[in-house]
């Protein structure tokens, strides 16, 4: 992204029936729906999941942490070698 300005998008959910939209740079839509995906849940389900533990925090900085927690998480489990040292 040397350079690049990358806009916010926004998109609207529903949460509990409640209307609710966000604001994502590409980037992290992008990894929202790849995590998505990967949990096999919608997009919708995961955004309702990160809104229910984000306490105070503003929803699209919530789901920015989420994303980058979740890409700390998965990244290690890929690294991960079983402890194996030999």
């Amino acid at each position: 992204m040397s350079g690049t300005v990358v806009r916010p998008v926004k998109r609207s959910f529903s949460i509990r029936g409640h209307r609710t939209s966000i604001s994502l740079e590409q980037p992290f839509w992008e990894a929202l729906k790849g995590a998505a995906a990967r949990e096999r849940i919608s997009l919708a389900s995961l955004i309702a999941r990160i809104d229910e533990s984000r306490g105070s925090a503003g929803l699209s900085s919530a789901v920015r942490v989420w994303i980058l927690e979740d890409a700390r998480a998965t990244g290690a489990a890929a690294s991960y070698d079983g402890g194996n040292r030999d």
